[in-house]
């Protein structure tokens, strides 16, 4: 993470496991699936925060790195059972003492607390293996004025319509990124977008603390999330962009 998100790592926390952040983890979860496939990759998990994904991929038997600058968000990760088989690097994500390139590069949650993305997209890119994948969860800009605008926070949504700087939940000022520039940036850096998604269409005005619902409803939930995320113009306006790019092969 960076020194922005130190400011409101604490509520980050207190929020783990709400509703909102079960159903940001578990689509971009099966978002990746089918890009990443069973075979065992090498993957880095980049801003890795309390590890969520980088868990699931290590007990699905890939071999992971994870990097974050936050001590107590490592800590946590470490106190998990499969801790064990996951490399855990403490460090700023431009600065990541980390060797060679990997199959998969994860950075998520992590561009909108940097001012200017280039810097991170050359560190990320740098890691990518030829024919490799890089996931990226970005705020949405191009949906930014959805959240206030159905909490009839007018001023809130009409500055949204024209910009892309935002205060967070987390207290925290921020920005965010149209999918366009995104991917013309990534596409300048020899890593085309395979495919990308919407996260959080339905669900992102829901309260911070809100539980989550009983079982059933919990996985009709997720199954209208995960539609509505594949879809036209549905994944458009949602409050995260999930884009999944792959390294040209010609690329080093």
């Amino acid at each position: 993470m960076t020194r922005t998100f130190a400011a409101g790592e604490a509520a980050w926390r207190e929020h783990l496991g709400t509703l909102r952040q079960v159903v940001r983890q578990e689509l971009v979860a099966r978002q990746l699936a089918g890009h990443i496939g069973a075979a065992p990759k090498r993957i880095l998990d980049a801003g890795c925060g309390q590890g969520t994904q980088a868990l699931r991929l290590a007990a699905a038997g890939h071999d992971v790195t994870a990097v974050d600058s936050s001590p107590s968000l490592l800590e946590a990760l470490r106190s998990e059972k499969l801790a064990e088989r996951i490399h855990i690097v403490e460090a700023d994500i431009l600065e990541m003492p980390v060797e060679g390139v990997f199959d998969v590069v994860l950075c998520h949650g992590v561009l909108m607390y940097f001012a200017d993305p280039a810097p991170v997209l050359d560190a990320l890119a740098a890691r990518v293996s030829p024919g490799g994948l890089l996931s990226l969860l970005v705020r949405n800009a191009d949906g930014l004025a959805l959240r206030p605008g159905l909490r009839a926070e007018w001023p809130q949504a009409l500055a949204a319509l024209s910009g892309t700087a935002y205060r967070n939940r987390l207290g925290l000022d921020t920005r965010a990124d149209r999918r366009a520039e995104l991917t013309a940036s990534l596409a300048e850096r020899g890593l085309p977008v395979e495919d990308w998604y919407g996260v959080r269409v339905f669900t992102d005005t829901a309260p911070d603390d809100a539980p989550l619902p009983p079982a059933g409803e919990l996985a009709m939930l997720l199954e209208a999330e995960a539609a509505a995320g594949h879809s036209d113009p549905y994944r458009s306006v949602a409050a995260l962009t999930h884009l999944v790019a792959r390294r040209n092969t010609d690329k080093v």
